[in-house]
């Protein structure tokens, strides 16, 4: 298979692509990306990696993060962090806070942002903000194998003061038992999750532990990926998950920085990124690129 090749062809069909979607203007640093960037990346189980566009170029991976965030909390805290929060899809905006006040204040899963704060505040427990954002920075670059990974400070101040849902939804679960620590400390430090800078490539091969192949990074154990990924395919895309499931019929998680981690498992890990979202808060021309590789590959978990 010349992914190569199929790669460059991808690129250049959606660098032609009329309808880019809309940038996440709510964010102010978020609005001032064009919509014309466009970056993919396939990290293979045999080591190879293929890119195409601006694959060096850092973007906000915002809630991509929170995949991490996760396995950072089932590697502390296991099962028993099932008991805060669940593993069904919400069918909702990822930040709707309807569910939350018919379920108890327990978030419907952790890809949402109710359920990501949850995550957030459970491993904050014992910890200070500086020293959870220094592990999940240690993480990524251990499973990217680079060092270059940083937050970025404007984006996150920039969250910072429009993040007012979050913190609603921050508030209404402390006031349910669901949040242990400060409203306004949980949603800074997960403010400042969200505003880690990548690049496409450094994603692809960040995301390469979730593949559960030999020979690559063991970050967690096989079941526990293999449980991130079956969350990943559930719930990755917010109510928009079952679309994706549908058309590209892998595992995946999107930020509305654009970016979309994409695990073929034990084949590869793939990363794209174009900034204009659909109506969901997804990468439009990402959901769309990743679809025509998974048609051009024969990748998809349903064989």
């Amino acid at each position: 298979m010349d992914l190569a090749a199929i790669l460059t062809r991808i690129g250049a069909e959606m660098q032609a692509a009329p309808d880019r979607g809309r940038v996440a203007d709510y964010i102010p640093e978020l609005a001032r990306v064009s919509p014309d960037h466009f970056a993919m990346a396939i990290c293979t189980a045999e080591g190879e990696t293929f890119t195409t566009g601006e694959a060096e170029t850092p973007f906000s991976i915002q809630s991509i993060s929170k995949v991490f965030t996760l396995a950072l909390a089932l590697g502390r805290l296991g099962d028993q962090l099932w008991t805060r929060v669940g593993r069904e899809p919400s069918g909702l905006a990822f930040n709707s806070i309807l569910q939350l006040e018919h379920e108890n204040g327990i978030p419907r899963n952790p890809f949402i942002n109710a359920g990501a704060l949850v995550v957030t505040d459970a491993i904050l427990a014992g910890h200070k903000p500086r020293e959870v954002l220094g592990e999940l920075l240690r993480f990524l670059r251990e499973a990217a194998g680079e060092d270059d990974i940083h937050i970025n400070r404007a984006v996150a101040a920039s969250e910072q003061a429009t993040g007012h849902r979050n913190l609603a939804l921050a508030h209404f679960m402390a006031a349910q038992g669901n949040l242990l620590h400060a409203p306004e400390l949980t949603c800074g430090t997960y403010f400042h999750q969200c505003a880690i800078e990548m690049s496409t490539r450094q994603l692809a091969r960040a995301g390469r532990f979730l593949m559960n192949a030999p020979g690559l990074p063991r970050m967690l154990g096989a079941a526990r990926v293999r449980r991130i990924n079956a969350l990943m395919m559930t719930c990755g895309h917010y109510d928009g998950s079952g679309e994706f499931a549908y058309r590209v019929g892998l595992p995946g998680k999107s930020g509305v920085g654009g970016g979309i981690l994409v695990i073929a498992p034990g084949r590869a890990a793939i990363a794209v990124w174009s900034p204009g979202l659909n109506a969901q808060g997804n990468s439009q021309l990402g959901t769309l690129a990743v679809e025509r590789l998974a048609r051009a590959t024969g990748w998809s978990v349903f064989g």
